[in-house]
């Protein structure tokens, strides 16, 4: 492993000489080899279901198809039509004595991803790491192990077609040992992005001798005010929380104030289709009672809210005012992404300014946190801290920068 990330060291030093149209070609090649190659990409994608149960909430994250693989291919198109952020010139002065100083966009170098039951990972990690110049070191889970080196293999293939390192995407074993080599890696690699579960997110904060930006969990809420409209509530709820459960964007916790608890089952009157459970208090509950399949209505304890469901199963919690909302979600977020539902401009304002959380949305689904909604191409994750980055992570966001300093002769006094 030591020696992988040795390669990927040196692979990143034939970067720079590369130009953003040769790595576009590349990328576009990439894409197109995977349609060709798709038929023993899900082949082994295959076996990599057949060994997890298709209840297990990760089954759908872990899952390939046609139209997912079209999906990945497209997404890199995209990101190989983008403009590198590379070079790009942050901020330029000239000072008094003629020294021309430039704050210029430049790559990280090498870049570490964690990541588990998330096959397609491998493919955005690797457009947009390449398309920004920087060298990525995958360490997917064993649950993908066959999907990832599939979709590595051909990668690699296409690197080497033009001429390049095969290390600048490099994917190491699936074991723990591979995830501590790459937390230790300081002065080999300069940046570590875990994507999965809390779990793993905290094991890799509380262990990397390296940087590492945390992509959190989402635990995500959507504030029914008394201003809202039911219909967009409905259509809202729905989506944000039955679109596809085991994303991190997907809705965990309904908030409604109680003067529209009438509204509640109006509200919640699709989710019953897709056999969404529901806890509810004991305000909700009662509004509920009678109007949704007792088998999927439950009433919610101290443990319903603050989680992270990633199935269909939900939460409801009634408040009496819009600080109270505030108070809840301040107390149970994972400051990933927040919605409010309501017609009053003074509500929504106070919402998104008081809101702590990397996307803040009014009368707009959670679901579209994600780099290709925003219009990024593919996304490496979705940043919940504050420095560096925050939100839907994309090119710019796989830059640093540095200071280029010009002049003719000046000595400092």
């Amino acid at each position: 492993m030591m020696e992988q990330i040795k390669q990927a060291v040196a692979a990143s030093q034939t970067l720079p000489g590369c130009s953003d149209g040769q790595i576009g070609r590349v990328l576009t090649d990439t894409a197109d080899a995977l349609m060709e190659k798709q038929t023993g990409v899900l082949e082994a994608n295959a076996k990599d279901l057949a060994r997890m149960r298709p209840d297990n909430p990760k089954y759908d994250r872990l899952k390939l198809t046609e139209q997912r693989l079209e999906g990945m291919a497209g997404d890199m198109r995209q990101v190989a039509a983008l403009p590198s952020p590379v070079g790009k010139i942050l901020y330029e002065a000239i000072r008094p004595n003629g020294m021309r100083i430039r704050k210029v966009a430049v790559p990280f170098g090498v870049i570490g991803i964690i990541y588990e039951a998330r096959p397609n990972v491998t493919f955005d990690v690797f457009s947009l790491c390449l398309k920004a110049g920087n060298v990525c070191l995958l360490k997917g889970g064993s649950d993908a192990n066959d999907s990832n080196l599939a979709l590595a293999g051909i990668i690699r293939e296409v690197l080497e077609s033009h001429g390049m390192d095969p290390a600048i995407c490099t994917l190491l074993p699936p074991g723990r040992e591979a995830t501590t080599a790459l937390l230790q890696a300081v002065g080999s690699v300069d940046l570590v992005i875990p994507r999965g579960s809390g779990a793993l997110i905290r094991h890799v904060r509380d262990n990397a001798l390296v940087p590492v930006i945390e992509t959190g969990a989402g635990i995500c809420h959507t504030y029914f005010d008394r201003a809202g409209d039911r219909e967009k509530g409905r259509d809202i709820v729905t989506n944000a929380k039955t679109r596809r459960v085991s994303v991190c964007n997907a809705l965990d916790c309904l908030i409604i104030h109680q003067d529209r608890l009438e509204d509640l089952p109006f509200i919640c009157s699709k989710l019953s289709d897709s056999q969404v459970v529901i806890y509810a208090d004991e305000p909700a509950l009662g509004a509920l009672s009678g109007h949704y399949p007792p088998a999927l209505l439950q009433p919610a304890t101290a443990e319903s809210f603050g989680i992270e469901f990633l199935d269909y199963k939900m939460s409801i919690r009634t408040v009496a005012s819009l600080n109270e909302a505030l108070e809840h979600i301040a107390r149970y977020s994972s400051k990933h992404s927040e919605s409010i539902v309501s017609e009053s401009p003074e509500a929504i304002r106070f919402f998104e300014r008081q809101v702590d959380a990397a996307c803040v949305y009014a009368n707009v689904s959670t679901a579209f946190t994600d780099g290709a909604q925003f219009g990024f191409g593919a996304e490496i994750g979705i940043s919940t801290q504050k420095l560096h980055a925050r939100g839907p992570m994309a090119l710019p966001e796989l830059t640093t920068y540095k200071y280029i300093i010009e002049g003719d002769g000046q000595v400092r006094n």
